[in-house]
């Protein structure tokens, strides 16, 4: 059975960087598709970025491109979401998601997830 874990979030002012990591337990970890969604109060999940099996393809929503970086470390089962310049509205739990396929953009792409870290960022 397919685990997630994620790990990393916290308070930060605006401008500083946060980096975030989750495990997958259970399974092959290079099998799968990874991505990052989040959810602020009162929203709906939200695509952040997702990551191909070997790390080669990346992908990322237009709020976060060119201040987030996705990276996954296939021998350590983790994929990471590095988050420099950080603004009040990206405030949210983030959630870390696996899917055996292709992976996607939308909630319904993905089989497994996790509990979620909250990323809290001041003005």
């Amino acid at each position: 059975q397919v685990q997630l874990a994620e790990s990393g979030g916290g308070l930060v002012q605006a401008g500083d960087s946060l980096r975030l990591s989750c495990v997958l337990t259970g399974r092959k970890f290079s099998a799968y598709s990874m991505a990052w969604f989040r959810q602020a109060p009162g929203k709906e999940r939200e695509f952040v970025s997702a990551i191909n099996w070997s790390g080669v393809h990346t992908f990322y929503a237009d709020s976060v491109r060119g201040r987030f970086t996705i990276s996954r470390d296939n021998s350590m089962n983790t994929v990471n979401l590095q988050m420099t310049s950080l603004k009040p509205e990206d405030t949210a739990i983030y959630y870390c998601a696996a899917d055996l396929n292709n992976g996607g953009s939308s909630t319904p792409d993905y089989d497994y997830w996790g509990q979620g870290t909250q990323v809290t960022v001041s003005s």
